[in-house]
């Protein structure tokens, strides 16, 4: 189990992370994965995605009004699939190629958040997202950039809405699939809930300061955070 220090520095991590999410829409598993895989391997990826239940449930709560369903839902669809390829890779990947894949994910994952691509919010690309969303969050639990992508040019309102009622809706499927390939079991739970009372402060944090962050100040530190971290693990898989 942890010791007390690693826990507070993990805790302390998932508050910052859940807070950026709860104010701009993203940032939890791209700013807090990596930085969790760094303290202990075992707080990823199925912690991580227990304790983000907290954060988008309270979240699609709070936005309900503006959720997407239809795109909400053909996503999920998509995400079905995508957490099946993942379960398989996790089956029968070595650690090398876990952590080797989970640094490729962080950097693609900051790429697509700052890249400036620009999709329409329709069915067909919902579900490829969500395929996409689904491979990158079962493997590493960085899975909001895909979705991301499709709602950027929305409201703000509907895409922390719709990722977030999307994200607590699709936990289950993660959660299932991780548990499947032996990647889920007590100690991952207990683990999880630890991380949770993280999440539900960030979660209240960034709901009374959402208004005093600048996004476009706040988009671009976790973007460049998330991927100097990225290549970091990169390289420690490499060396």
């Amino acid at each position: 189990m942890l010791q007390p220090s690693e826990l507070m520095l993990a805790l302390g991590i998932v508050v910052v992370a859940s807070a950026l999410q709860s104010a701009v829409g993203f940032g939890l598993a791209l700013v807090a994965a990596p930085f969790l895989l760094m303290i202990d391997e075992r707080l990823i990826p199925g912690p991580l995605v227990l304790a983000s239940l907290a954060l988008t449930g309270l979240t699609a709560y709070r936005d309900r009004a503006h959720i997407d369903l239809q795109g909400m839902g053909v996503a999920l669809l998509g995400r079905i699939l995508g957490t099946i390829l993942a379960a398989v890779f996790l089956a029968l990947a070595s650690s090398f190629f876990f952590d080797l894949a989970f640094g490729s994910m962080v950097i693609t994952a900051a790429i697509l958040s700052g890249a400036g691509l620009h999709f329409a919010a329709t069915k067909t690309s919902a579900f490829f997202a969500g395929g996409a969303s689904g491979l990158m969050g079962t493997i590493s639990s960085i899975g909001g950039p895909p979705m991301a992508l499709i709602y950027q040019d929305s409201k703000s309102q509907t895409m922390r809405g719709t990722l977030a009622g999307y994200f607590a809706a699709g936990t289950a499927f993660t959660l299932f699939a991780l548990w499947w390939v032996g990647r889920f079991g007590p100690e991952e739970a207990l683990l999880g809930l630890m991380l949770t009372p993280g999440t539900a402060f960030g979660f209240w944090l960034g709901d009374i300061g959402h208004h005093l962050i600048p996004e476009r100040v706040v988009r671009p530190l976790i973007i460049g955070l998330s991927f100097i971290s990225g290549l970091f693990l990169l390289s420690r898989a490499l060396l």
